[in-house]
């Protein structure tokens, strides 16, 4: 499972010109089951994606795919975890850690 942090590196309003495609790329990778939450971050200075079911590599294209990295307003930081206990509700997202 992967946290994807992104981080404004525009004004808010630079992101604000591309938050309808930003939007719309999110509810696509929700449609092929690759995100199980996101949102803003609190100060709005980004935003938080999870990431269930995919290796490294698409994470990484996950982040490169995202419209706000295209127009050059964001920075992502990739962290990898083992979501070994997770809610009721989540549970088919546990996993085991590694050795």
């Amino acid at each position: 499972m992967f946290v994807l942090e992104l981080t404004y590196t525009a004004p808010v309003e630079r992101v604000e010109e591309h938050q309808a495609a930003h939007m719309a790329w999110l509810e696509a990778l929700y449609g092929e089951g690759v995100l199980i939450a996101s949102g803003r971050k609190n100060p709005r200075d980004g935003g938080v994606l999870i990431a269930a079911g995919v290796d490294r590599e698409q994470a990484e294209g996950i982040a490169a795919s995202d419209p706000y990295t295209a127009a050059g307003v964001c920075e992502y930081r990739i962290t990898e975890f083992a979501a070994t206990k997770t809610a009721p509700a989540l549970e088919r997202y546990r996993e085991q850690p590694s050795a």
